[in-house]
């Protein structure tokens, strides 16, 4: 990985041409060749005795996003996810929604649900060709058994009884070859009785593994005889107790490749010197007639990391239990779960990964650009007032007892979307950075004796304030010109240099409205590795206000997930969670433009 100090300058980007990529020229050459023309698919994932008789693939290629269920997916999952869903709809191809679900003590039927729901919000599709393509690893442990045998049967694996510590040691370093195992000649009748004896129960866990026979003096160390099935008596969310024996990931996946007959396995670089491994297997399995051909490739891309972010599922685990959040979907957490309830878009995380591109080089890529991206696609949304730090302003010669609209622009660049009235009255909120009593220079907002236009509405007089025993102001004073009502005859008469938002204090929602920033107050948190526990140091305490904002009444009314562009402070969400029935609380997505590097220097 590069310097995390460095940030990756395409990031910064925003021509969104990013239109070809490595991945997609070996797709290109791949198709040019006709490699996937001949191959067959009988509608469901199978060995090749299932696909031998079965009509051409109708799909030109097959990719797959392949999460485990034991967790939430975080923004690096979107990166996976739009990329493999993404290909196969430019290709006429199929992206294949797959469960590897093989460790069965970690995962839940709760994550598999949410990783459902993540990948429909972000827009993604699983149906095609006329059926859906959502898989399980645990669909498959049969075959996976099954190819376990034929490896025992060819001489390929053995029955491993050495303890874990043993393995460790005789595995070898990278400048050391491994040693044998001293049950490396057991016989192949002696390893299929072990292992069915595995399968049946008979042993405890730990007490042998299965073990591919390759070479102990590889420089790869992925390929010194790894570890194919481990025992495990632990129920399983989709299994229950059927089985006792259970896949390692490196073996069940590259098979899970093959059943589902996947064209280009796109996963992320650290898998890449586990692609040795992955070709053997294969290689050996299509050889003895057990999978269909041509075989899946495996192609590594840069993962996506964030600065501001971490992403470890043990680290965000230590998050939620330990309460620094609230819960998996904080709009804090960088979960998808949590990005959907702060009012982050599916078509913000499209644009960001168009722009950062795909490449094999690992970088850093800053925060604010995800956060651009997001202001860019909700700039669509209509605007709104809300008054976030209100004091009051009392128009002394407005009657008290009357109101009347004025009337906004629901988009100022979408004149088709129309206006809506706003009502007016004598005591309205406005923003108390909006007065000074003895202003700065350049000041041109509300201090005695200045004139400013109420946004849409009247010129208004200072003249002067009411303040506490503390000195604290606690109302505004002015007049108003009646005759200076925007779009009215003769408004234009009034030059004025400042234009400030404001409600009716009679008409206003009183809402709860949660300012939410980023979690961490340094780009690398836990001094830029996630395995130090110093992360806990790097929270944000400021990274979620709660404050009582006064809001234009038409808000009230509007429903879950409901976002608008708030004037002057940002883009604002109804929460999907607590906002209810004429009740919404507001989230804050993202600022109007970027003013954390200002604010954090």
């Amino acid at each position: 990985m590069s310097n995390p100090t460095e940030t990756n300058p395409a990031a910064a980007s925003t021509d969104g041409a990013h239109l070809t990529n490595f991945i997609r020229n070996i797709i290109d050459d791949d198709l040019a060749q006709y490699k996937y023309d001949s191959r067959t698919w009988s509608g469901t994932p199978g060995p090749a005795a299932a696909q031998a008789n079965a009509a051409v693939d109708p799909a030109k290629i097959r990719t797959r996003f392949p999460p485990e269920p034991n967790g939430y997916l975080h923004f690096g999952h979107a990166k996976s996810i739009l990329l493999n869903f993404g290909l196969a709809e430019t290709y006429g191809g199929v992206c294949h929604l797959r469960f590897d679900d093989t460790n069965p003590e970690k995962e839940d039927q709760e994550y598999v649900d949410s990783i459902i729901d993540s990948v429909h919000w972000l827009g993604c599709d699983y149906q095609s060709f006329g059926r859906e393509h959502l898989y399980y690893a645990s669909d498959y442990f049969d075959y996976f058994y099954a190819f376990a045998e034929t490896l025992i049967e060819h001489n390929l694996a053995y029955v491993e009884s050495q303890s874990a510590d043993e393995m460790r040691t005789n595995r070898g370093t990278l400048t050391e070859p491994g040693i044998d195992s001293p049950f490396r000649t057991r016989s192949i009748a002696e390893n299929l009785k072990l292992f069915r004896e595995m399968r049946a129960g008979h042993h405890a866990d730990g007490t042998h593994i299965l073990r591919a026979k390759i070479d102990m003096a590889s420089p790869n160390i992925n390929l010194r005889d790894p570890a194919i099935y481990r025992i495990k008596h632990a129920h399983h969310h989709r299994t229950s107790d059927k089985w006792c024996i259970y896949p390692m990931y490196a073996y069940a996946h590259p098979i899970e490749d093959a059943l589902e007959n996947i064209t280009h396995s796109i996963c992320t670089l650290e898998f890449a010197d586990q692609r040795p491994w992955y070709d053997w297997l294969l290689a050996k399995l299509a050889e003895f007639g057990a999978v269909n051909t041509p075989l899946p490739q495996q192609i590594e891309f840069s993962r996506l990391n964030l600065t501001y972010i971490i992403t470890s599922k043990r680290y965000l685990k230590q998050l939620v239990e330990q309460q620094h959040v609230d819960g998996w979907d904080d709009p804090r957490m960088p979960t998808l779960v949590g990005a959907r309830r702060r009012g982050f878009m599916p078509e913000g995380f499209k644009l960001f990964i168009q722009r950062i591109g795909v490449s094999k080089s690992d970088s850093w890529i800053d925060m604010s650009v995800l956060e651009d991206c997001q202001r860019e696609v909700l700039n669509v949304h209509q605007r709104r007032i809300a008054v976030l730090n209100p004091v009051k302003l009392i128009i002394d010669n407005y009657p008290a007892d009357i109101s009347e609209e004025c009337f906004l622009p629901n988009h100022p660049q979408q004149p088709e979307l129309g206006k809506r009235g706003v009502p007016f009255s004598r005591e309205l909120w406005i923003e108390r950075e909006d007065f000074e009593e003895t202003p700065p220079k350049g000041y041109f907002r509300l201090f005695p004796g200045n004139k400013v236009r109420l946004r849409y509405g009247f010129v208004i007089k200072c003249s002067g304030c009411d303040k506490d025993a503390a000195g604290n102001v606690t109302a505004v004073h002015a007049e108003y010109f009646p005759d200076s009502k925007s779009g009215t005859p003769g408004s234009d008469t009034y030059k004025v240099k400042g234009n400030i938002h404001w409600v009716s204090v009679k008409h206003a929602y009183a809402c709860e409205v949660r300012l939410f920033d980023r979690l961490f107050k340094v780009p690398y948190p836990g001094r830029g590795s996630e395995k130090s526990e110093n992360f806990l140091l790097d929270l944000n305490p400021d990274a979620k206000k709660i404050i009582t904002a006064h809001l234009e009444p038409s808000l009230k009314e509007v429903q879950a997930e409901a976002c608008f562009q708030f004037e002057r402070h940002g883009y604002f969400v109804a929460d999907r969670v607590d906002s209810a029935p004429g009740k919404p609380v507001f989230n804050r997505v993202v600022t109007l433009r970027d003013s954390w590097a200002s604010a954090h220097k």
